[in-house]
Formats: structure tokens, C-alpha cells, sequence
């Protein structure tokens, strides 16, 4: 189940506020833990208890960990929850990989292959892995003790907005907002706008983009015009973007409307001047999750050597890359990143500065875009081939286009780029960060009531409504 779907827009979600703001204070939780596992298991029934068996482990041997003393015994307990959360990773999204690769190379050497059944891989199970670590990780550090109530860990794990896609909230962030939480008829409200928001940017606008892009990809790669093969890469760049972040927004949204505080997962990443500043500004809180538990475990800005932590960096943008996907072409995504960070940090900053604002910006969107064909293809024999293509300087497209979605096009453009300016950015500011007057509740709610019946008779209206990040 997606939030941009009928199902979640016509039933589960009236279904759930109504019963949430009926029920008294006590009972809130509980209300929405059951929707949650019924939200989960409706998509993935099978895999629910993977999450509950899971839960049910971490909570005791965390809370276990929290007591013990000796510090031998609490690496030991956090080991065991990291080995026990990760292996469960690696086991469902990467053992078909990690077959797949050795199966080639047995064959390269005439050797037999390992027959394998394919895994289905559970919904979601990268952002809640990572948020179990979390809780490990800040009770072992002792950033925060563990909760005592092991409903309300559940809760902390499974809460349904963010369950499939994020944000990833670490632990520390929400587990007092779990137990003692304000709710207002303001943040109702305005939770309410910035789920409407983010579900039109989806439906409105990702959605168009998406049937463009996949109608391109899905052709002969050989054989497209370099015309059609940058409308198709253009396409998916905002596809992806306005998918993405629409679907954060829907689930800062939701949360919101509970009570809830979850921390901003995009801030339009591609008025970005450098790749460093595009990685503080698309999937924040994935950034902010390999810094503290990957990249500054490894040592961070306090190593000894440049090289090392060009490495440290560079490393930790191939594990991104890995996360998002088990193939390599997601691999090279990650090292073509973290490439830049290095090139960057070395050197690159200083040329872009240089350059000024409009020119950086316009290079680091380039590569941005370069990078998103490997991220699109299945292969990267289909990527490398994509990009020829890009370049050909063939221009005589051999797929006709219509009106309808070059004025989605230059919708898309306006928006990704919309606080490049100024005006552009104090128009954010009012719909997103300001305090609302009556009038200015007046007039974003019709503003939102209208995208809201845009966006559900469009729904309805069309069979293309993917969601790119429901299979990592």
C-alpha cells in the first residue's frame, strides 16, 4: 500500500484520523501500531514477523545491554543486535547478488553453478534496518536509554508513515516524541497541507515524468537519437526528485497530523552548486545516518592522512550506493559520487567558486544527471550504451512527444528551481516554515483542497502510478 494510492486515500487514511482523534490520549499509540502492522502486512504479509521477531529481539537485548556494566559484555550484546540486523539485510537483498556474481565467475573457470532460489525481497527493509541500528547504536553510546515500554519500540519501528520510505529517523530524534508528543488543531492543518503537497508533486508531476522516462528506457537503447535519450534521462532526473520528495512530504505530513516531528528529507537539491552541497540537500537524512554511523566511525575529518580520509569518504558513498540497490551499476551510482566528494574536497570547490553561482550549478546538475542513467538501468553495459547515446549528436528524434508534457516539463523545471531566487525561496518559506494567520489557512486550504481532487481523480483516472523508492 502507497500513499498515493486509492486504497490509502479513500479508505485506510479516513479510517485511521477519524479513529486516532476519537480514541483518548492513552490509546493513541496502540491505534497507531495496529494500523501500522495492518498498513505493512497488507503489501507484505508474509514479512511482518520478520520485523516483529526482529523488534522483539532487539528490544530485550538492548534494554539488557543498557544495565550491563561491563563493557566487554555490552560490545558483545552490540554485535550480536548488528549482526543479527544486518545479516537479515544482507541475507534478503543481497544474497541474489552475491550468488548471481559467483555463479559468472564459476562459469569464467568451468566450474558448476549454485542453484539458488530467488528471494523476494520484504518491503522497506533498508529504512527500518537502519533504524533499528540506530536504537542500538544511541542506547550503546548512550545517547538516549532505551524505551521500557516494548509497544512503543515497535511503534518506533513500524510507524507507518515513515516505515517504507523514510525519513530515516534516528532513535534520539523521535523516542521522546513516542511517549509525550502535543497535538493542535494547527498542526493538523498544516500536517494536512504538506501531505496534499507532496502527494501532487508525486501524482501531478512525478507521474508524467515516469511514463515519459519509462517509455525511453524501455526502447532499444542502441538505437536512440540524442534528442530522446536526453528527454528520457531529463524525465527521470525529476521523476525521481518529485517522487521522492513527494513522498517525504506526504510523510512529514502524516506525522504531523499526529503529533509527530520528523526532520526534513529534501531541500531542492538541484540548485546545488557542488556535488558536496547536493548531498546535504537530496535524501537528507540518509546523509546524516552514514555520517554518524558509518563515515565517523571510520575515523571521519580526524584521520592522519589526506588519503585516508579521500577513502573514508569516498567508501562510504560506495556503501550508499550498495544500500539503494544489489547490482552494479548502483555500485558505480555510489563511487561516481563519491568520486566527485573527493574531487571536490581536493580541489573542485575552489574552480566552482570561481565559476560563480549560475555556472556551478548548471555543471553539478549535469552530473548529477549523468549519474541518474545508472541509477534508471538495469545494467551497466545499458548505462554505458545510454550515455553514448546522450552524446551521439543525433537529433532527429524517433519519438513524438506531446504538449502535454512539455508543459509538465517546464512545470517540473520551475519547481525544482523555484528558490534560485529570492521571491522563490520567501514563497517556500510561507507554505512550508511560517506560522499561518487565518487567511493564510484560508487560502492554502482551497489551494489545497483543489490539488487533493486533482490529484485522487488522476489517480483514478490512470493505471501508471509507480513509486521508485518502494523497492529499496
Amino acid at each position: 500500500m502507497v500513499f498515493s494510492s486509492t486504497l490509502f486515500l479513500l479508505y485506510f487514511l479516513p479510517i485511521f484520523l477519524t479513529t486516532y482523534f476519537l480514541v483518548p490520549k492513552k490509546l493513541k499509540n496502540i491505534t497507531i501500531l495496529i494500523f501500522s502492522i495492518f498498513f505493512y502486512s497488507w503489501g507484505a504479509p508474509k514479512f511482518i514477523f520478520v520485523i516483529l521477531g526482529t523488534t522483539l529481539l532487539d528490544f530485550h537485548l538492548v534494554k539488557l545491554m543498557d544495565k550491563t556494566k561491563n563493557e566487554i559484555h555490552r560490545r558483545m550484546m552490540l554485535i550480536l543486535s548488528l549482526s543479527v540486523n544486518l545479516g537479515l539485510l544482507f541475507y534478503f537483498k543481497y544474497s541474489n547478488f552475491f550468488i548471481e556474481n559467483v555463479n559468472q565467475a564459476l562459469s569464467v573457470f568451468g566450474g558448476g553453478e549454485i542453484h539458488w532460489t530467488k528471494l523476494v525481497l520484504p518491503i522497506g527493509i533498508s529504512f527500518y534496518t537502519f533504524e533499528t541500528i540506530t536504537y542500538v547504536v544511541d542506547v550503546y553510546r548512550r545517547i538516549h536509554k532505551p524505551l521500557k515500554n516494548f509497544w512503543d519500540y515497535q511503534l518506533y519501528i513500524i510507524l507507518f508513515p515513515k516505515l517504507i520510505a523514510g525519513p530515516i529517523i534516528r532513535y534520539h530524534d523521535l523516542a521522546d516524541q513516542i511517549t509525550n508528543r502535543s497535538e493542535n488543531v494547527d498542526n493538523r492543518l498544516t500536517g494536512f497541507y504538506r501531505f496534499v503537497l507532496g502527494l501532487a508533486k508525486k501524482v501531478i508531476i512525478a507521474n508524467v515524468m515516469g511514463e515519459q522516462a519509462d517509455k525511453i528506457f524501455a526502447m532499444n537503447l542502441v538505437e536512440l537519437d540524442t534528442y530522446t535519450a536526453w528527454i528520457g534521462i531529463i524525465s527521470y532526473t525529476f521523476q525521481i526528485y518529485f517522487d521522492f520528495s513527494g513522498y517525504s512530504d506526504m510523510a512529514i505530513g502524516l506525522g504531523k497530523m499526529m503529533g509527530f516531528k520528523f526532520p526534513e528529507n529534501f531541500n531542492n537539491p538541484y540548485i546545488a552548486q557542488s556535488i558536496t552541497e547536493f548531498w546535504r540537500r537530496w535524501h537528507i537524512t540518509l546523509g546524516a545516518w552514514m555520517r554518524n554511523y558509518l563515515y565517523i566511525p571510520l575515523g571521519g575529518n580526524r584521520v592522519d592522512s589526506k588519503f585516508r580520509l579521500y577513502f573514508n569518504l569516498w567508501l562510504v558513498f560506495l556503501a550508499s550506493g550498495l544500500w539503494h540497490g544489489a547490482s552494479w551499476s548502483f555500485v558505480l551510482w555510489g563511487a561516481y559520487h563519491g568520486v566527485f566528494l573527493v574531487l571536490e574536497r581536493a580541489f573542485l570547490l575552489k574552480v566552482y567558486n570561481k565559476m560563480g553561482k549560475l555556472l556551478s550549478t548548471i555543471i553539478t546538475f549535469f552530473f548529477v544527471m549523468i549519474g541518474w542513467v545508472f541509477f534508471r538501468v538495469e545494467t551497466l553495459s545499458d548505462g554505458f550504451i545510454y550515455i553514448k547515446r546522450m552524446f551521439a549528436f543525433n537529433f532527429v528524434p524517433n519519438l513524438y512527444f506531446e504538449k502535454q508534457y512539455y508543459t509538465m516539463l517546464i512545470i517540473a523545471s520551475i519547481f525544482a528551481f523555484f528558490v534560485y531566487t529570492k521571491f522563490g525561496q520567501k514563497i517556500q518559506d510561507l507554505v512550508y516554515h511560517k506560522e499561518y494567520t487565518n487567511s493564510r489557512h484560508i487560502g492554502i486550504s482551497i489551494l489545497t483542497i483543489i490539488l487533493l481532487l486533482i490529484s485522487v481523480s488522476t489517480i483514478t483516472s490512470s493505471g501508471f502510478n509507480p513509486f521508485i523508492y518502494f523497492r529499496f
